[in-house]
């Protein structure tokens, strides 16, 4: 008998509260399990009566400091960290509820989500797991900046970095849905910027939640304190194959989205055998 991937959501509620890193404002969060095929989705509480919004790339509206879902007039910001931990850990079907538009940056990664999660309990529902299955390679490039996926039983993502600063330099990491590495390897991963950076962004009003608690800042040769997986996850539907970023951003990642829906000969959909 053929087994197929099952859809999976939390066993329980789970509820935190912390900083939105642009707004500087509290927010507090409670994700709850969803039905099948329920997908994941969001709730502004302060905007009662306002549709869900629903985690898919169609819907984003920003992705210049983070990534941003809108619909009908209401938007919920920052969402990269959350996101990568529910591809992270297979979750297909939650419902996140949220007082504010932006979702906490807890320490700058997807650690504390993931743990959260974890405590909760994951199950296994009844309906299989749909993917995109890929079937010949994608790629979209700017300049030096590049973002390709190619064919592979299981999914996998390499990201890597190349930054001329000496603490910095060249990095790759890959995540591998097989070996289940995400909690360990991947989701201590934090935001990271530069010192310059965050001075300009506060100067606009923006990274007001941004401090040494929640982000690494680097100055011109320190780190002054020691996100594509929740990008790729808008999809809707996890991918059967491996993604490669290299210098890639927010903005470089949706490209890819868009251009990996529009070659429909590229991939297929459907469940994928154990």
């Amino acid at each position: 008998m053929t087994q197929y991937f099952s859809q999976r959501t939390l066993s329980q509620s789970i509820s935190v509260s912390g900083t939105g890193v642009h707004s500087g404002k509290q927010t507090h969060l409670t994700i709850r399990p969803a039905p099948e095929n329920h997908g994941i989705k969001f709730r502004r509480l302060d905007l009662p009566g306002t549709q869900d919004i629903l985690a898919l790339f169609k819907i984003v509206v920003d992705t210049s400091l983070a990534t941003v879902l809108g619909t009908n007039g209401a938007i919920v910001s920052t969402i990269e960290h959350l996101m990568a931990s529910f591809a992270g850990l297979g979750i297909d079907n939650a419902l996140v509820e949220v007082d504010d538009y932006e979702i906490p940056i807890m320490d700058g990664s997807a650690k504390i989500f993931t743990h959260l999660i974890k405590k909760a309990g994951i199950i296994k529902q009844t309906a299989p797991k749909q993917f995109f299955i890929v079937k010949k390679p994608v790629k979209v490039t700017d300049n030096d900046k590049s973002v390709i996926v190619y064919p592979e039983p299981c999914f996998k993502i390499t990201c890597r970095i190349d930054f001329s600063h000496p603490l910095i330099g060249k990095q790759e990491i890959t995540f591998d849905r097989a070996k289940n590495n995400f909690e360990k390897e991947i989701s201590h991963a934090r935001t990271f910027g530069f010192i310059q950076d965050l001075e300009l962004l506060k100067k606009f009003s923006l990274g007001k939640g941004g401090s040494l608690d929640n982000a690494i800042i680097i100055d011109k040769d320190r780190i002054l304190n020691a996100d594509s997986l929740g990008d790729f996850s808008l999809l809707g539907m996890p991918i059967q194959g491996h993604i490669v970023t290299h210098k890639s951003g927010h903005t470089l990642n949706h490209l890819f989205i868009k251009t990996f829906l529009e070659n429909k000969d590229a991939w297929e959909t459907g469940p994928a055998k154990i």
